[in-house]
C-alpha cells in the first residue's frame, strides 16, 4: 500500500514565555500543502526481519532507528500483532526546511497501517499514537488546518482557506537548527491573536500584523533567508514568510507567479483547486 505524506506550513508563530517544564508555550496556526514524500508499506511474508526500512530522494540524516517511521512501528508493534514489514521512502520534502516532512511520514505510517492491516484504531487512538512523537506528527493524522498552543500540541479548529490561491514553497538549501533558533529570540505576548487575524483580516492584510518570531535570529543568522522572503514579495506576494522555525519560506499569490530560484534551492507552486 502506497501514501503521499504532505507537508505544512505555518501561518503566524508567537514564542509567548519560556515553561517551568523548558519547553516554551506558542501558538501558530498549521496549514498543509500538497508538497509530499511517497511511502510504501508491504507485508514481507516469510522474512526474519519484523521491520527493514529503505529510502530514495533526497537524503535522511541518522540510523533508521531514530527515524520517527520506525519509531511509530516501535510504539504500534507493542500494542498489535504486525506481519514482518518492508518500509520504503521516497524523499520529496527537504529536512531541516519547517515543514514537518518526518512528522507527516511517521502521521501517514500510522494511518497506513490502520487501513491496510485493519487495527480497527480510532481517530482519537492515532492522535494520542503521534503525539508520543511529535505535535507536528498529530497535526498530520487529521491533516486540517488548527491553531496549535501550548507546547504546539494543544488543537483547535481555525476557519482558513487558501484554495482559489497559488502557494509558493522554497527551500534555499540551509539545515536550521530549531534549538538555536530558540536561543536567539526573546519569548513575548503577541500584539494581536492568530485566530484573529486569520479569521478577520484579508489576506492583504497580512503583511503588516501576522508575523513568525523566529525570523528575528534566524535572518540575523542566515540573511540569505531574508533576502528570499524580500524576493517572494517583489515578485507579488500578497504575504511571505518563513514556516516554522525555517529555513523554508513561503508566499501567497493571487495570480501564477513569475519567479526562479537558483539550482541548489528546492521549490514547489501549488496551484488553486479546480472550481
Amino acid at each position: 500500500m502506497i501514501a503521499f505524506p504532505n507537508c505544512k506550513i505555518n501561518f503566524g508563530l508567537h514564542v509567548i514565555n519560556k515553561r517551568s517544564d523548558g519547553f516554551h508555550t506558542i501558538e501558530t496556526v498549521f496549514y498543509p500543502v500538497n508538497w509530499c514524500d511517497a511511502l510504501e508499506v508491504i507485508e514481507n511474508k516469510g522474512s526474519k526481519e519484523s521491520f527493514t526500512f529503505s529510502h530514495s530522494g533526497l537524503p535522511i540524516d541518522g540510523a533508521p532507528e531514530s527515524n520517527l517511521i520506525y519509531k511509530a512501528w516501535k510504539l504500534i508493534s507493542t500494542e498489535k500483532k504486525l506481519p514482518p514489514l518492508s518500509v520504503h521512502l521516497h524523499k520529496n520534502i527537504p529536512m531541516g526546511a519547517g515543514l514537518g516532512g518526518g512528522s507527516s511520514d511517521a502521521a501517514a505510517f500510522i494511518n497506513l497501517l490502520n487501513t491496510q492491516f485493519e487495527l480497527n484504531y480510532s481517530e482519537h487512538d492515532r492522535l494520542n499514537i503521534a503525539s508520543q512523537l511529535g505535535s507536528d506528527c498529530a497535526f498530520f493524522i487529521k491533516n486540517s488546518p488548527v491553531l496549535a498552543k501550548g507546547k504546539g500540541n494543544e488543537f483547535s479548529d481555525i476557519q482558513i482557506n487558501l484554495s482559489k490561491y497559488y502557494i509558493v514553497l522554497v527551500y534555499p538549501n540551509i539545515h536550521s537548527n530549531t534549538k538555536a533558533a530558540y536561543e536567539g529570540l526573546t519569548p513575548k505576548e503577541p500584539q494581536h491573536s492568530l485566530k484573529d487575524i486569520l479569521e478577520t483580516y484579508s489576506v492583504n492584510e497580512w503583511k503588516d500584523v501576522l508575523v513568525n518570531d523566529f525570523e528575528v535570529s534566524i535572518f540575523k543568522k542566515y540573511p540569505e533567508i531574508k533576502t528570499l522572503k524580500e524576493t517572494l514579495y517583489n515578485c507579488g506576494a500578497l504575504y511571505a514568510a518563513m514556516s516554522g522555525s525555517g529555513s523554508s519560506v513561503f508566499a501567497v499569490f493571487e495570480k501564477r507567479p513569475d519567479v526562479s530560484f537558483p539550482a541548489e534551492y528546492s521549490f514547489y507552486l501549488q496551484e488553486p483547486a479546480s472550481p
